[in-house]
């Protein structure tokens, strides 16, 4: 008697996890930690990446940013960037330095360089694809040291705050912006 047993049905991956682990499946030391968040948005690709791009104007969706000054470049991919924040955060000014622009695959990598704040060597890479038609999807990954004094649960904890705020911020600028067009 010959039994057949039916072997397990290959799912394909989705273009999100595609994109996790392409792009942000990173390797941590023991004093890091890191996380990726990932924000649907009813809202087409190429609305959310023109916003999300402007790396000399990130307060355009980022509701923690007062202002922003480029002090080096114009934008492009070694440019550096002062941002002020707003106050009630644990910091004043960051400068940030654009590491990675590709208007092609969608995605973006930038390092925090200084300011006077506790984010040691913060590393963040933004990828926006397209899941289904009319939406996008935005996936922000990041890398950072944990702080002396700090733990890894409470430096993962506030970097996922700030970024989820961020993501929903963006979804609520672009998505205005889609229904005003």
């Amino acid at each position: 008697m010959v039994v057949f047993y039916p072997t397990e049905k290959q799912q394909t991956p989705t273009k999100t996890q595609l994109m996790i682990s392409s792009y942000h499946s990173h390797t941590l030391l023991p004093n890091q930690c890191g996380s990726s968040l990932v924000q649907t948005i009813d809202a087409p690709l190429p609305l959310v990446w023109s916003v999300l791009r402007q790396f000399d104007n990130p307060q355009a969706y980022k509701q923690f940013i007062k202002s922003c000054s480029m002090r080096a470049g114009n934008g492009g991919i070694g440019s550096i960037r002062e941002v002020v924040v707003k106050t009630g955060l644990p910091a004043k000014t960051s400068m940030e330095r654009l590491d990675e622009l590709d208007d092609n695959m969608h995605v973006m990598h930038y390092s925090i360089v200084g300011g006077d704040h506790r984010l040691a060597n913060y590393s963040s890479t933004t990828t926006v694809h397209r899941e289904e038609e009319g939406k996008a999807v935005v996936i922000q990954s990041y890398v950072v040291d944990v702080p002396t004094g700090s733990s890894e649960e409470d430096t993962c904890l506030f970097t996922n705050t700030i970024i989820g705020c961020n993501l929903k911020s963006l979804a609520r600028v672009t998505e205005k912006m889609a229904a005003n067009n």
